[in-house]
């Protein structure tokens, strides 16, 4: 098991955190961003609470793309309804972390 940093911008605040403490929160998959940005009070919109239904929890990944799972089809075909879509965009509640990565919080 490993500590990963996950940073969130543009609050620039981040966290550590424990692989195996997973899951940290009660949304999204466990230790995906969302569940991470919960456990640690970090705003993370998430309507459809964590489920892949819905794009609120939408992230731009600046850096450590490969530190998070995989993109699945589910994901991919949501996202392509999310506002302000980049090649980097990931939801929040789908991209699970195994690694030091970089995010921003769109502005909604």
């Amino acid at each position: 098991m490993a500590v990963h940093k996950v940073t969130f911008l543009p609050l620039n605040k981040t966290v550590e955190v424990d692989d195996a403490k997973y899951p940290l929160a009660d949304h999204g998959k466990p230790g995906s961003l969302l569940d991470i940005a919960l456990a640690n009070d970090i705003h993370l919109e998430h309507n459809c609470g964590g489920s892949c239904a819905c794009t609120t929890c939408h992230v731009i990944v600046k850096d450590g793309a490969e530190n998070l799972s995989e993109m699945q089809e589910d994901e991919e075909d949501r996202l392509d309804t999310a506002v302000g879509l980049t090649i980097r965009s990931r939801l929040g509640c789908q991209a699970v972390v195994r690694g030091d990565v970089v995010v921003e919080v769109p502005e909604s």
